[in-house]
């Protein structure tokens, strides 16, 4: 279908200000591979060096090369929308939350289906997080409660409510017992998972936080927020080591930032974080000033909901309306990121 613009009939310019002006960039062939999802598609998660597993609007999971551009393996079994996916980098199992209130664990060789079930929420789970090891695993729901199951038995270890916790993601601290959350009450809390009890809790926003990282060293963490016309929607840096305080805030979008995820140290000295929007732009941010180093506006994509790194050079973003886009970042001419193709 020749590049992803060919194929666009829809505006973004509801997305952003009157006075905003697209940076100039060399038009680049965007190649087409075979979509993984019907509809929307709402996250997506680095399997393996070069597998992506993905959640959508289409109820299904998918087990995605991205390097090849090919359907490895479509998993059937939730009856509403997949809300989060999740996995154990170069595992062999996953995990995906949604609508119909339930998560399931699922096996990469495994032709049948899911290998086990953790009912239990009352309402959508929004929140989903694997331990390092594998063998628990941490669910947040609009129900307001944070579950820890065991992952080879699907029982439900841990249950702790707070009023008004909306959870919205989570994420688990590499080499330790803590659980980043995310909620719609605008705080972000870090629970002990041995007890499931909270262990702290980040000063308010302003806005509704909308999804969680940590850096691979554990020292810290990154949260987003909701917004409208560039009030909110930004990242805030977070320190994870005894002042536990706000570091930095990166500003630019002009709608809800959905998704914030920390960048491998490959791709230079300078440490940097990546963020995407409803707005349909990409970021990339020096994660020590704050300055944006980076913009890639991916047109008609609608809101870009969920990011995932693969390697050094390699990210992926889902998107509502054009599938997942595999973005390359080069940094042999100052930073520079492109789309390389979409799924």
């Amino acid at each position: 279908m020749g590049k992803l613009q060919s194929k666009i009939n829809c505006s973004t310019s509801k997305y952003r200000p009157d006075d905003y002006v697209e940076e100039d960039s060399p038009a680049q062939a965007v190649q087409q591979y075979s979509p993984a999802h019907t509809g929307a598609v709402t996250s997506v998660a680095a399997l393996t060096s070069d597998l992506c597993v993905s959640g959508g609007k289409d109820k299904t999971v998918v087990v995605y090369n991205w390097r090849s551009g090919a359907v490895l393996k479509r998993f059937v079994g939730h009856q509403c929308e997949v809300t989060k996916v999740a996995c154990v980098f170069e595992s062999n199992s996953f995990f995906s939350a949604s609508r119909d209130k339930t998560v399931m664990m699922w096996e990469l060789h495994r032709n049948s289906g899911p290998s086990q079930h953790f009912p239990g929420h009352d309402l959508v789970v929004t929140g989903l997080a694997v331990s390092p090891d594998s063998l628990q695993l941490c669910t947040g729901s609009r129900d307001n409660t944070m579950c820890k199951w065991d992952i080879e038995t699907g029982e439900c270890l841990r249950r702790a409510a707070i009023s008004r916790n909306l959870v919205t993601h989570l994420c688990w601290v590499p080499a330790e017992p803590y659980v980043i959350q995310t909620s719609e009450d605008k705080t972000i809390r870090i629970w002990d998972s041995r007890e499931l009890q909270v262990a702290h809790r980040f000063p308010v926003k302003q806005y509704i936080q909308t999804y969680c990282d940590v850096s691979q060293d554990g020292r810290y963490c990154i949260s987003s927020s909701n917004g409208f016309g560039g009030e909110g929607c930004e990242a805030t840096l977070w320190d994870l080591r005894q002042t536990r305080s706000r570091v930095r805030e990166y500003k630019g979008h002009f709608q809800t930032t959905a998704s914030c995820v920390f960048l491998p140290k490959g791709l230079g000295l300078t440490p940097v974080v990546a963020t995407s929007s409803h707005d349909c732009m990409v970021k990339v941010w020096n994660q020590d000033s704050g300055a944006c180093l980076v913009t890639l506006c991916l047109d008609g994509s609608g809101p870009l909901a969920s990011l995932a790194v693969c390697d050094s050079s390699t990210l992926l973003c889902a998107s509502f309306n054009s599938g997942i886009h595999l973005l390359r970042i080069n940094s042999v001419k100052g930073l520079e990121l492109q789309e390389v193709a979409t799924f």
